[in-house]
């Protein structure tokens, strides 16, 4: 099983400008979303990596990425962002469901709560709204564009749950990269996945966050 250990930045705070923010996780070692289950058929591989910290009530997290193409059509929250260049992030803090946060270039959002695949439901636009964000959008070269999203997740976000603190906590999660309408459809993980078809939300195949203190 993949394993992060994410570090306590206690030089920020959830308030801090999403600037400084996204300074401090470049500075952060990345992690490659190295694995494509699903590359026969689908054989685009894209460079995606991020960067994960936290400030005891918040978390931060920032991809970096670089494709051919990219596409932001939806401009709605908790709309079909997976179409569109769209980076992932599904957590488990028990046994009783998982947070998917899905993204699109822009920084357009979906949050959903999941019991189980079927049992599902989408968190309010007030909690989305709680997140910050910094979107850049680049020509890498001729041949590609580089983006990056930096994210700010405050506790109060994951409505399903009292969190009082990530200083030593433990969860499960996993990272993704899609894009469903774009020309070259693709699915990258951080931690490996085995199924016969794309399909993120299968918790048990989630890696392991440490979150230090």
């Amino acid at each position: 099983m993949k394993k992060l250990y994410v570090p306590f930045l206690n030089h920020l705070n959830a308030i801090d400008a999403i600037g400084t923010i996204s300074s401090s996780l470049d500075k952060l070692q990345k992690e490659s979303m190295e694995y494509a289950p699903w590359i026969t058929d689908f054989p685009y591989k894209p460079l995606v990596e991020f960067s994960m910290g936290h400030s005891g009530d918040c978390i931060f997290l920032k991809y970096y990425n670089v494709e051919k193409f990219i596409r932001a059509a939806e401009g709605n929250n908790n709309g079909q962002v997976w179409k569109d260049s769209c980076v992932e992030f599904f957590v488990s803090f028990d046994e009783n469901g998982y947070y998917n946060f899905e993204f699109n270039c822009i920084g357009t959002t979906l949050i959903g709560f999941r019991k189980t695949r079927e049992n599902r439901e989408h968190l309010p636009v007030e909690a989305i709204k709680k997140i910050r964000y910094q979107a850049l959008i680049k020509n890498s070269d001729h041949q590609s564009i580089e983006w990056h999203l930096t994210l700010a997740i405050p506790l109060e976000v994951f409505i399903r749950h009292d969190l009082k603190t990530l200083h030593h906590k433990d969860c499960r999660a996993n990272f993704y990269k899609c894009g469903d309408g774009l020309p070259q459809p693709h699915y990258l993980c951080w931690s490996d996945i085995n199924s016969p078809k794309p399909d993120f939300h299968l918790p048990h195949f989630f890696g392991s966050l440490h979150f230090e203190s």
